[in-house]
This record gives C-alpha cells, sequence and structure tokens, in this order.
C-alpha cells in the first residue's frame, strides 16, 4: 500500500488536534512556520493541509488574518434502519425527516460478468451474469451518497423487476422488488470501512481527492440465508453521520 501523503498526514493530525479542543471555534492557529517546524515539513505541506481542512469546512481563512477555526458544517444525519427501509427506503426517510427533496439518477447495465469480489459476496461463480444499478442520490439536488448495486440475473432473469429502476416497482427498493416475486427478504448484513475519495467518486459527490468515506458493504438475505443483492454504498464524512437504529425484541 502507498504510503500517505505528507499534507494528508498532517491535515488528519491538525483535524484531531482541533476536535479535542486544542483550538476552539474561532481561535487562530499558529503560523504557518511554526506548524512546519511542528511537524518537520515544508510550507508548502502546512498549506495543503490547511486548504484541506478549509474545503472540509473544518477551518476558515481570513484574508491578511491567517486561518482560524470555524463552526462544524451541518451534517446530514443517516439512519440505517430496518424498519424504515420497510416502510418507505432509507434514503426517502432520511430526507423526509430533515425536510429536504431526497432524488436519484441510476444507469442499470445487463449482462454483466460477476467479478470475484462481487461473486463471493452473491454466493456464485465468477463470470455469472447479473444486472449493475449504480446510482447518485441527492439531497436538494446537492449530491450526498452513491451505491453500486449487484444482482445474479439468474434470480430476476425474466421478471418484470429486472431492471431496479424500470417497470412497475421501479424505485421501490430491493425488499419490495423481491417480495413480488414472491422471495422475503429476511436479513441484510452492513458491513462500514473507511476510505479515501477517489478521483471518480470526489467528482461525482463535489467533493475534493482524498477525503474521507464510509464505504457501507451491504447485502441482503433471503429466508433461506441465499444473498440477492449486494451494494456498496459510498458516504461522504464531510455530509454524514451514520446513526443505527436497531429494534429491541419485548418479548
Amino acid at each position: 500500500m502507498p504510503r500517505e501523503a505528507p499534507y494528508l498526514q498532517v491535515a488528519d493530525d491538525l483535524r484531531t488536534r482541533i476536535q479535542s479542543g486544542e483550538w476552539a471555534v474561532g481561535e487562530k492557529l499558529p503560523g504557518r512556520s511554526i506548524l512546519a517546524e511542528h511537524y518537520d515539513v515544508g510550507a508548502n505541506v502546512i498549506q495543503r493541509a490547511t486548504e484541506r481542512l478549509i474545503i472540509e469546512g473544518v477551518l476558515e481563512g481570513r484574508a491578511g488574518s491567517g486561518t482560524f477555526v470555524r463552526s462544524p458544517r451541518d451534517r446530514l444525519r443517516m439512519v440505517r434502519s430496518r424498519p424504515r427501509e420497510l416502510r418507505s427506503g432509507p434514503f426517502r426517510a432520511d430526507m423526509r425527516e430533515q425536510g429536504r427533496a431526497g432524488t436519484w439518477e441510476s444507469h442499470t447495465v445487463v449482462r454483466v460478468p460477476a467479478p470475484k469480489q462481487i461473486a463471493t459476496r452473491l454466493g456464485i461463480t465468477e463470470g455469472d451474469l447479473c444486472v449493475r444499478t449504480q446510482y447518485e442520490f441527492f439531497a436538494d439536488g446537492m449530491p450526498v451518497q452513491l451505491s453500486d448495486s449487484w444482482e445474479s440475473m439468474a434470480v430476476t432473469d425474466g421478471t418484470p423487476i429486472l431492471l431496479p429502476e424500470s417497470g412497475p416497482l421501479a424505485g421501490r427498493g430491493v425488499v419490495a422488488r423481491m417480495r413480488s416475486i414472491g422471495i422475503t427478504i429476511a436479513t441484510a448484513i452492513e458491513v462500514p470501512r473507511p476510505s479515501r475519495a477517489t478521483q471518480e467518486q470526489a467528482n461525482l459527490l463535489g467533493i475534493s481527492l482524498g477525503e474521507l468515506l464510509t464505504i457501507i458493504e451491504r447485502t441482503y438475505y433471503d429466508v433461506d440465508g441465499r444473498p440477492l443483492e449486494t451494494a456498496d454504498v459510498v458516504v461522504p464524512d464531510v455530509r454524514w453521520e451514520i446513526a443505527y437504529e436497531i429494534s429491541i425484541d419485548q418479548g
């Protein structure tokens, strides 16, 4: 694995120090030369690190005055919840609670050979044909998350739900679509992992290359434990905090 760029290391450390309260909101950071000496790097590294934190909304630059800690940007809350998803889908529910218009665009390709990792997640053979749908989600027109979804064609081929965003159940979500062809989704497993934005992800989300992401690897299973759909949900850390709602059995 390549070593993280020095300016990213400095930005991460500065962010941690700010979050710990070393500098309060409105307080001025030490000068560039002082920080460069502290981190044993060049002034250009400090400049790139502070520019990154300005883009993230952690810092703000004031002409002729220096760099200051700014009030945190509002972050949307993404609630991962089975009951909410059954009612109206997680994205719609999150947007509705915050008074925002939630929309998305999608692009579906059929007969895509499953790469090894996807085949493993779907319990199929590498190269088996799949339906792949890539999503861009928006809140009030602003890009807020991405998703890359895969379904085995062996499950949906020849049914009205082959294309997730076309037909009678377009946009209804995996649970409702599968139920319509007699398949009951019983469980979902989500594995969140930290990541950094690639250039393509950054361009789609309107963020900077290398910004913090959470990638949620989600897979739906039927009552027999068969995986039916798997997706990577890409969540920019600067825009979202992720919360899990866990139902408690009252019995």
